[in-house]
């Protein structure tokens, strides 16, 4: 008999309906839940994980964080086992590995492991959902290998194509569709290596330079937004409740925003923000037990308009060996500055 017989082989009912990408998001409460308490449940945190799963892509994340409320709820006045049954009957075929998937990622650690104590829950939901264990392993696995390519700059996977600087004969990077180039930040001496994929590219090495360049053709949509809002309140939402939410806090859950301003005469208008990312860098150390943990790092990020294109321009700034960061309003100039002396660099055309 296992403890999670309470859940999984439950009587409880709820007369709550579930659709099956509700039933996806209930595997992951129920995950967060099972071996903690209701209250310990971070609802927004929770959202922001379910956001990069692609059947949630024509969810908000303000309605993702609904459902996760919705949810915690039903928990709370039917039970886990409950949840659990309406999720079941919800989920069809087509979206079961996904439930798994977003079990399976609410139990990783830190060190994107998932510890001896956390094994058992996640065997028995695998019975649960009938999955294979060549296939639930896989599941994990992907999740993984996601979350690792998310964090070392967010790239995707397929379209990604690395270049090393010394293969980078005139040592200037131009955009594939023309608007923009740039004399490459980074060397050969160092590691240095470009990444890019449409609409963005990051310039990297050993040594823990990261800058990138993410660039969208503005949709008509977005000019109505921009003549809506005004261009300070348009940019902000860009960065702080789109973009760093999604390429930021997706894969490193304790970011936070922790400096923000907006540039009125620069760039003919730039919103400007830094990022607190705790073990956030792309880059790592060994610990003693030989394991890899990843350095403390703040990333600077602005925003701004070029013609028809919008562009977020970021850098970032990784502690070596216990580096003590200086006053949260010096190191969001220093980088900010960082950032614009790049900005100048860049040729629009």
């Amino acid at each position: 008999m296992s403890k999670y017989d309470r859940i999984f082989d439950s009587k409880q009912t709820t007369e709550e309906f579930l659709s099956p990408e509700e039933g996806v998001a209930a595997i992951a409460v129920i995950s967060a839940i099972a071996d903690s308490s209701i209250e310990e449940v971070d609802a927004e945190a929770l959202a922001v994980v379910l956001w990069d799963f692609e059947v949630f892509e024509e969810y908000s994340e303000e309605e993702i964080t609904e459902i996760v409320y919705r949810l915690i709820e039903i928990a709370q006045a039917d039970g886990l086992g409950a949840l659990f049954n309406s999720a079941s009957a919800a989920l069809s075929d087509d979206v079961v590995l996904d439930a798994y998937a977003a079990g399976a990622i609410v139990l990783l650690d830190e060190d994107l492991v998932i510890t001896n104590d956390k094994k058992p829950y996640l065997k028995d939901l695998q019975k649960a959902l009938d999955l294979e264990d060549e296939e639930a392993e896989e599941i994990v696995q992907e999740i993984i290998a996601a979350i690792e390519e998310a964090e070392n700059g967010n790239f995707g996977d397929d379209e990604v194509e690395i270049t090393l600087v010394d293969d980078y004969g005139d040592q200037v990077y131009a955009s594939p569709l023309g608007n923009f180039s740039v004399p490459i930040p980074v060397n050969a001496e160092q590691g240095g290596k470009i990444q890019s994929q449409e609409g963005v590219v990051g310039f990297s090495d050993d040594f823990g330079t990261l800058v990138r360049i993410d660039y969208y053709p503005i949709p008509p949509e977005h000019e109505e937004e921009i003549e809506s809002l005004g261009q300070e309140e348009y940019l902000q939402s860009i960065l702080v409740d789109r973009y760093v939410p999604q390429a930021i806090i997706a894969n490193v859950p304790n970011a936070e925003v922790k400096y923000g301003e907006y540039l009125e005469n620069t760039l003919a208008g730039a919103y400007y923000v830094m990022v607190d990312m705790p073990q956030g860098s792309t880059i790592s150390k060994q610990e003693y037990n030989g394991n890899a943990k990843r350095l403390d790092a703040y990333r600077g990020l602005l925003t701004f308009i070029n013609t028809d294109y919008l562009y977020i321009v970021s850098n970032q700034r990784s502690f070596f060996n216990g580096e003590t960061p200086a006053t949260l309003e010096q190191e969001a100039e220093i980088l900010k500055n960082k950032i614009l002396d790049f900005v100048k660099s860049i040729q629009f055309n």
